[in-house]
């Protein structure tokens, strides 16, 4: 993840950014959220608020206060469960009386796989998940609404998140977490699922949107470029590991981890593990590699006899 960079836009402020969207940043930024978690307004007298972000009562007063004098918020739509994402959604819909809509909880949306990693103990890394994220309204893949004056679609893009939605609107899509231009998407299993992510890609890739609007940096203007990029990324990584695992024959996770990141700072590695446990739970589930004695953090990984 890159640092908080020089040149950030100011948080609190109303900016518009093309007719119909509107975004103000949250004051949380971090190596993770890079400037600020990006909440988008959609629309104009009856507005929609996409991610209203942290639990923090100066970004609530700056939404509010950046509406215009007959504006109210009609929705809140919520990309995922993420800390950064979700929890002053709760606090805006008490204010306003709006709905909350989102793809569903916290658990939704999780693969059988990840089920039975949580069941043999595997738990969350750290990201900062909203556990009491609640919605009134559940979405659907492909489900079509009218949010802010315009027709949104939810798209279900689980991979960072397995709740994630994006919200796709008069030819853009509001990506959240899933794509980003400053860092390629955490993918931290169980919350994080690398087969989903990549579905997720190809989905988005199926399609002809003009721009994306990333729930943290800067607009996306070259959509397709920026998917060919993160899809060839995760590829190269999983053609790292499965190298680096041929090599040494078997390995466990941090093995793998300390050949493959090796000039990575300490504080670091353990991010890098959960990407690399994450490229070996889709590895396994494709069947090149075995683990033992079942798949879980603390396997030991063997490339699969037809795939040494």
């Amino acid at each position: 993840m890159a640092s908080d960079p020089a040149n950030r836009p100011p948080a609190g402020i109303m900016q518009q950014m093309e007719p119909g969207i509107r975004r103000i940043i949250a004051p949380n930024p971090s190596p993770m959220t890079y400037w600020g978690t990006n909440t988008f307004v959609l629309g104009e007298g009856d507005v929609a608020v996409i991610d209203p972000g942290p639990a923090d009562k100066n970004h609530l007063a700056s939404i509010l206060n950046g509406l215009g004098p007959n504006e109210r918020i009609s929705q809140i739509l919520v990309t995922h469960a993420h800390l950064d994402h979700s929890p002053l959604a709760s606090v805006l819909s008490k204010e306003t009386g709006a709905p909350i809509l989102a793809y569903g909880d916290a658990l939704s949306g999780r693969s059988s796989v990840m089920r039975d990693l949580v069941a043999r103990g595997l738990s969350s890394g750290g990201e900062g998940v909203d556990a009491e994220f609640t919605c009134d309204i559940c979405l659907a893949d492909g489900e079509k609404f009218m949010a802010g004056g315009m027709e949104v679609e939810a798209i279900w893009t689980p991979g960072h998140f397995a709740n994630h939605l994006s919200f796709a609107a008069q030819g853009v899509v509001f990506t959240g977490d899933h794509i980003m231009e400053w860092a390629s998407s955490l993918v931290s299993p169980p919350d994080g699922d690398l087969t989903a992510f990549m579905a997720s890609c190809r989905k988005l890739a199926s399609r002809s949107d003009r721009a994306y609007y990333p729930a943290h940096g800067d607009p996306i203007d070259r959509p397709k470029e920026r998917l060919d990029w993160l899809i060839n990324h995760r590829l190269t990584r999983e053609a790292e590991i499965q190298a680096t695992l041929a090599q040494l024959d078997e390995a466990t996770v941090p093995t793998l981890t300390s050949a493959i990141y090796n000039e990575t700072p300490d504080a670091l590695i353990p991010a890098a593990e959960r990407n690399v446990f994450a490229h070996l739970i889709d590895l396994a589930a494709r069947g090149i590699v075995t683990a033992t004695p079942t798949l879980e953090a603390n396997a030991v990984f063997r490339m699969t006899d037809e795939k040494k």
